[in-house]
């Protein structure tokens, strides 16, 4: 409950009812900017105010890739105000969306949807399952976090790769950034869930899919910058791996007539792992709970961290 101690907290660009109800759960008072200690910003980098008053100490913003504000310029390297981004918000479904792309791919779903007549002994050889499968994710935050439990309802096994190495609840093993060549030869599938950065950008490239398996699938729900577009269809259509399920694509939107489309064993959806339906309360209910922490004085969730540039 709010009291006259609580943080001052503003909502832009426009107010938002949903958003307020959220800062008002969490313990904050709604604010004018001008003298609001925080700034909870639902709109775009173009639109982020070029100035910010003295007494803002913490922004939060409305996406969990942020790229596009540090290409803008909105968060610079140097800076007193905690930036914390909306990674974790929308971790469960994307995570689900990842599932679903991976077990439309083993299990040869897109053939099946396009088959207008029996064929059912030619899909054989090629048709999977994730049970008893080892599934690698890169870039294990929150959507690894969501996806391992989901993986395991299949009777599949995680291994995490993340920067520190710390290890992550469920998976088998937790590799760090600079082990994740190792993980190629022990793992079936692969989920990329990792920030773009200029340091992940080929993450998955010519070299990694050398080494993954004839049955694999490569998919990615984070950015499509982490995978070497061309490097990948040469993999498909040499049936060096099994395909790929893409929610993010490079270059994005996926221009029409770009080979990706052509390829049964590649399957391609809009970005939208995260639809609009369901955005706006996962970013209020993410809103809601760092307000409590920053009442509180306790570290807040997403931190972005200015020098790193995620």
């Amino acid at each position: 409950m709010a009291t006259d101690t609580s943080p001052r907290v503003a909502i832009g660009p426009v107010p938002d009812a949903l958003l307020d109800s959220a800062v008002l759960r969490g313990g904050g008072l709604i604010s004018p900017i001008d003298t609001a200690d925080a700034l909870i910003w639902a709109g775009s980098p173009e639109t982020f105010p070029s100035e910010l008053p003295a007494s803002v100490r913490w922004v939060q913003l409305p996406s969990a890739g942020i790229e596009d504000w540090f290409d803008s310029g909105v968060i610079p390297k140097d800076t007193d105000i905690t930036w914390t981004s909306a990674a974790g918000a929308f971790s469960a479904s994307v995570a689900e969306h990842a599932l679903m792309l991976l077990l439309a791919g083993v299990r040869h779903l897109p053939a099946h949807i396009e088959a207008r007549t029996w064929r059912q002994f030619e899909f054989f050889p090629k048709i999977g399952t994730l049970r008893g499968s080892t599934v690698a994710i890169i870039g294990a935050g929150g959507i690894g976090r969501a996806l391992i439990p989901m993986l395991a309802a299949q009777g599949a096994d995680s291994i995490a790769v993340n920067r520190s190495g710390s290890p992550v609840p469920g998976a088998i093993s937790t590799y760090p950034a600079s082990r994740m060549d190792e993980i190629y030869s022990r793992a079936d599938h692969f989920v990329i869930a990792a920030p773009a950065t200029p340091a992940t950008r080929h993450l998955v490239g010519r070299a990694q899919l050398a080494e993954m398996q004839p049955h694999s699938w490569v998919i990615n729900v984070a950015r499509g910058s982490l995978v070497d577009t061309d490097a990948l269809v040469e993999a498909i259509e040499s049936e060096q791996i099994g395909g790929a399920g893409l929610d993010v694509t490079d270059p994005e939107p996926l221009p029409d007539g770009h080979p990706l489309w052509d390829l049964t064993n590649a399957i391609i959806t809009p970005h939208d792992s995260n639809p609009p339906g369901v955005r706006p309360a996962a970013f209020a209910d993410h809103v809601s709970k760092n307000v409590t922490r920053f009442a509180k004085g306790e570290a807040l969730a997403a931190l972005v961290d200015p020098v790193a540039g995620y």
